[in-house]
């Protein structure tokens, strides 16, 4: 730690840095306002499903905002930040107009930036850390749209810069799934030097990136870009390959394969297990989701079948029921609801979500859970009970518990129901390898400071470990993994 201490105060010595610092007082500095990130017409946008809502910084704006940064002495915002970004040092390469080194020091420590810039939640992590949260009580510093600037004027000016690679020493490693958890993996471990391969069970490259968030929030294009930085590195990449089915451990094993990174992700969806649910019309937001945003169903050039309703209620209160609720609304929904059992206050959406949502007309059924589902004569779907709640004290969440409030069921017509009350541990890897260590939730346990299962020649991290988190949180145990497999294949030898 100290040595990175020491690194960060070296690299905010350099005589461009100190110069830039005394352009304008610091007081100035924190006189000037937080930029908005501009966003496309909510009347507009909710006709199409592939374009983004939010539009990017101009340039201009993206220098204005950087130079609100103090470059603190003490960067606290990098503390919040789960993949350890110099982000002092690429904000202020902004401000000096240097943008394709800001695109180069995010890649220093992030395989994702211009994901990272779109879906990350700085507004809990190195915003909340940042001097102007914690010590001013000020509007922080937009750190998520300057990351999305920088990543993207890199790859609009054609000059995308590859990470540099250590020489290969021969090693061999596998990740399980190409997720956000694993593309962080390999990108530190092609850095050095191992042979790095990537199998996915899937057709398409990118995990969650490209089956759980729409492209109104993450293009495709740009979850492809990344990925094909990882490629130009020498990250190998395999479709359509199931580990435990396509080949089990051992066979990668006798293919030279020394150690292994699991993050096969939280892909078994859960649902509530109330009369009705199996009628036609009620489906999972996992389903939906990857029929919408990896298998193109939203487009007539593409046969995929999706249910389109016109009273489309969404269960629950995260990104994914936003996600789910919007998508619905740019499939066409006349009324798209989101139905929670707590109130706006303990929604563990994002705050720029809600507000996305609530511009293009989605409702919110607050401190309301669903009951019970009817259908018509052919078993579709066309009412819920819905019962009203109160909340009580807090729970292991920290959130107030919902109570019920008896006799106050009311009925509400819906011909689409989509389930997203989260999702549970891929149960594949787990159910194949006997040996290895999980909870009774099913996730894989590991040593949180190493991310090494019971197994010590396999690690873990994502979804499969956390049961159900964030992109930047799965990336970061990419990272750790990354780092702890280094030193035991290293100790080995």
């Amino acid at each position: 730690m100290s040595t990175n201490k020491e690194y960060l105060r070296s690299e905010r010595d350099m005589e461009w840095r100190a110069e830039l610092r005394k352009k304008i007082a610091n007081k100035e500095r924190t006189l000037m306002v937080r930029t908005r990130m501009p966003e496309m017409d909510p009347a507009v946008r909710i006709r199409f499903q592939d374009r983004e809502v939010n539009t990017g910084l101009t340039v201009a704006q993206a220098q204005s905002e950087a130079s609100r940064c103090l470059d603190c002495a003490n960067p606290t915002c990098i503390e919040g930040c789960p993949v350890s970004i110099n982000i002092p040092k690429f904000v202020k390469y902004i401000e000096l107009g240097s943008f394709l080194e800001a695109a180069k020091t995010l890649k220093e420590t992030s395989a994702l930036p211009a994901v990272c810039g779109r879906v990350c939640p700085q507004e809990k992590q190195c915003e909340a850390t940042c001097f102007y949260t914690v010590k001013l009580q000020k509007d922080p510093v937009a750190i998520g749209h300057l990351e999305r600037f920088a990543a993207d004027y890199e790859r609009e000016s054609g000059f995308v810069s590859v990470p540099e690679v250590a020489p290969s020493n021969g090693i061999k490693v596998a990740a399980v799934g190409s997720g956000p958890a694993s593309l962080s993996f390999a990108g530190d471990m092609i850095k050095l030097g191992y042979d790095v391969t990537v199998f996915e069970a899937l057709h398409e490259v990118g995990g969650v990136l490209k089956y759980g968030i729409p492209e109104f929030r993450l293009p495709n294009k740009i979850v492809d870009v990344e990925i094909d930085n990882l490629r130009q590195m020498g990250v190998k990449f395999v479709r359509n390959f199931i580990v435990g089915k396509t080949a089990s451990f051992d066979d990668l094993k006798a293919e030279g394969f020394e150690a292994f990174f699991v993050a096969s992700g939280a892909g078994l969806p859960r649902f509530m297990n109330i009369p009705g649910e199996n009628f036609n019309g009620i489906l999972s937001s996992n389903e939906y989701l990857t029929r919408v945003n990896l298998m193109n169903a939203a487009s007539d050039e593409f046969d995929t079948p999706v249910l389109r309703g016109k009273n489309v209620a969404v269960i629950g209160g995260g990104n994914t029921a936003m996600d789910s609720v919007r998508t619905a609304k740019r499939l066409g929904a006349e009324r798209a609801i989101i139905i929670y059992r707590r109130s706006r206050e303990e929604m563990p959406a994002r705050v720029e979500e809600v507000h996305h949502a609530e511009e293009e007309g989605i409702e919110f059924l607050n401190l309301a859970n669903p009951v019970e589902y009817f259908a018509d004569e052919n078993g579709k779907v066309n009412g819920m009970r819905v019962q009203r709640m109160t909340l009580g004290e807090p729970d292991a969440s920290g959130r107030r518990r919902p109570i019920v409030l008896e006799g106050s069921e009311y009925d509400i017509a819906v011909d689409l129901v989509v389930v997203a009350v989260g999702v549970s541990p891929n149960p594949l890897i787990p159910s194949e390898v006997k040996e290895l260590k999980v909870s009774k939730w099913g996730t894989i346990e590991v040593n949180e400071e190493t991310m090494q299962s019971s197994i010590p020649e396999l690690f873990a991290g994502g979804d499969i470990v956390r049961g159900g988190a964030t992109v930047i949180l799965a990336m970061g145990d990419g990272r750790k993994a990354a780092a702890s497999m280094h030193e035991y294949l290293q100790g080995k030898r």
